[in-house]
């Protein structure tokens, strides 16, 4: 087993190029490489590209995480009978290249952070009720794509819920923050996957699993990190203006506590940005409760019939 410290990237197949790389603009990211047939996106942190996608029908490929050890790679390689390899795909580091039960390549990268970071307004200081910290200044910000600053996690629709928990455990040495079980205890149907990093903080979920009866493996969602509360507004209304379709949100949810925003992009993927999340560590106790209604979220507008489809 090892421990992967962060995810880098989600890889999609998308049937136009062109289309999805203007709508991921609109979303807050930034084009790094783009041909008629593959595509890059960045985020305004730089570091690895955050959103690879391919042309073909659109479906959900995969996802790359980044270890700290070349020795990760090559235990892990010599593991599942394969080899670590120079990462021709960005042109930098090393990689490995595994399929999850269902069949999603996992990519796991050491080294090979090529993109550079871009310049970014500073996060708003807010004066809360009983912490004023912004004395004799004023909060002032442009309606714009919100900045994204990193992808945080990703959330994957699973056949074989064991499996796969069981693979991201096991292999990749994620641990469980908080889940979410049907009428009884003993039935999980949803975990939130955090690095397993021993004390060190990270975020509630990087990975989260849902085996609610889907029959075709699938990506519920990925989720880009926004600069801040304000960030995540005005990119609200920046795709809104644009005539890109909404999803659900602005919110908050209960397990990660982040403030949500979802949207679907052209060919119906649903993405999220979100700020304000949870950190956590391998002693952070962990709950587990029912799949209800208000599961989702502690405020929000009412959950559109087509958000778990």
């Amino acid at each position: 087993m090892i421990a992967v410290r962060d995810i880098a990237y989600v890889r999609y197949q998308v049937p136009d190029i062109a289309v999805q790389a203007r709508f991921l603009e609109d979303f807050g990211l930034r084009v790094h490489r783009q041909s008629s047939t593959a595509l890059s996106m960045a985020t305004c942190s730089g570091g690895y590209p955050a959103y690879l996608a391919s042309e073909g029908p659109a479906m959900a490929l995969g996802v790359g995480f980044v270890v700290d050890r070349l020795a990760d790679l090559q235990r892990i390689a010599e593991q599942h009978g394969t080899t670590v390899r120079f990462n021709d795909e960005l042109g930098a580091g090393s990689v490995v290249s595994l399929r999850d039960p269902d069949g999603f390549q996992i990519d796991l990268l050491f080294r090979g952070n090529v993109i550079e970071p871009v310049p970014v307004r500073p996060a708003l200081t807010l004066n809360s009720a009983g912490n004023r910290r912004r004395v004799g200044r004023s909060n002032r910000v442009n309606a714009k794509a919100s900045q994204v600053m990193r992808l945080g996690h990703v959330v994957l629709k699973t056949v074989n819920f064991a499996a796969m928990l069981a693979f991201y455990q096991d292999v990749l040495g994620f641990r469980i923050s908080d889940s979410y079980h049907g009428e009884t205890p003993d039935q999980t149907v949803a975990a939130f996957l955090h690095c397993g990093l021993g004390a060190h903080y990270t975020d509630h979920h990087t990975v989260a699993l849902l085996g609610l009866g889907d029959t075709q493996p699938a990506f519920d969602h990925s989720a880009f990190e926004v600069l801040d509360w304000d960030d995540l507004a005005y990119g609200n209304h920046y795709l809104a203006e644009r005539g890109h379709r909404h999803s659900w949100g602005i919110g908050r949810h209960v397990h990660g506590s982040q403030v949500f925003d979802y949207w679907r992009d052209p060919f119906g993927n649903k993405v999220e940005h979100w700020t304000d999340g949870d950190l956590v560590n391998d002693q952070t106790p962990v709950s587990h409760s029912p799949l209800t209604p208000t599961a989702l979220a502690q405020w929000a507008p009412p959950l559109a019939p087509d958000f778990l489809s």
